[in-house]
This record gives structure tokens, sequence and C-alpha cells, in this order.
């Protein structure tokens, strides 16, 4: 018995305003039709910006895998309608943003189509999406690698950090955060 329903795996960032927030109710408002059930959450990191221009804040990075009824660019509209729901401007490629939503992989498509290519095509590479995603996965594969090998191989690696709940605006510490010395 077929139930309709194909996994997706789900890459969640933010490097503007209140990140944290952001992300928590990006995921809920990924979830709320009941085209989309969300199967795990992981972890937040914390990453230096990848890619953009210099200077931005950092973000916080997160995956969420999810079972879903909606074709794959029926979800591409949804993570963006979520997007924009939490002011997502598209002004400056890879540039700061309140939310990006990205598809990771959509069951076993794939598609090298320009507007959702599947698996996305630059998630083996980065650590801020598969050291997250092997924390609720850790047999996960992509591209035929285990996601853990490929996330301790990528170059960003060493910028990861557990994201302790402070620091939740652009990046600065606010009220009640303890400094490291």
């Amino acid at each position: 018995m077929t139930t309709g329903y194909v996994k997706a795996v789900l890459a969640l960032g933010s490097n503007l305003g209140e990140r944290n927030d952001t992300l928590t109710a990006a995921v809920a408002d990924i979830v709320d039709p009941p085209e989309v059930r969300l199967l795990a959450v992981s972890p937040v990191v914390q990453t230096k910006a990848v890619g953009g221009p210099a200077g931005q804040p950092d973000f916080l990075n997160m995956v969420v895998t999810v079972e879903t009824s909606l074709t794959p660019m029926e979800l591409l509209a949804h993570c963006q309608a979520v997007e924009n729901k939490h002011h997502r401007v598209r002004e400056v490629h890879w540039g700061p943003r309140t939310l990006d939503v990205d598809i990771i992989t959509y069951g076993d498509t794939t598609s090298d189509d320009p507007v959702l290519t599947l698996p996305h095509p630059r998630a083996a590479g980065r650590a801020f999406v598969l050291y997250p995603w092997s924390l609720i996965e850790p047999a996960a594969t992509l591209n035929g690698e285990r996601i853990s090998v490929l996330a301790a191989r990528a170059p960003d690696f060493g910028d990861l950090a557990p994201f302790d709940g402070f620091g939740d605006f652009d990046g600065v510490p606010t009220a009640g955060a303890v400094e490291q010395r």
C-alpha cells in the first residue's frame, strides 16, 4: 500500500533578525498544511556565511526531514512562500537573509531542472547542511556517500559551532549572553 507521501530533507538557515525564532516559526509554517508531515528536526548550528558578500552575520542552520504528498515543484513553491512570510528578500546572490529554505533531497528523485536541481547541487560540500542532517539520520547517504563523511570533508566543517541560544540577533550577542574568555 502506498501512502502517496515522499520523504524530503530540507535545510533552513537565517542570518538576519531573531534567527532562532525565525527558524522555529519556519518549521511550524513548513509543516502547517496536512500535505507536509514533520519527521525529525536537527539541533541548530552556527556557521560563518559561505559565499556571498563579505562581512555577513553568522548563520543559524538546521535540517528537518518531512514526508509530503506535494510534488517537488509544489514543495518548492511552499518553501518559498514560507521564506516570503518571513520577509525573505532576494537582492544579492547568497546575501544576508531572514530565512533560506532549500530542498536537499526529495525521495530518490533526481532532476537537472535549473529551477529545482535534485539532490541539491551544492549540499554534498556544505557541512552546515550535512552535519545537522547526520545528527538526525546518521546512516543517511548523499550521492552514494555517508553524509557524516561528506560533512567532515567539507571546507566549512571547521566553522561549525553548536548554537547555545544566545546571540540571537544578527549574530550579535543579546541580553543574557555570557561572553566566553
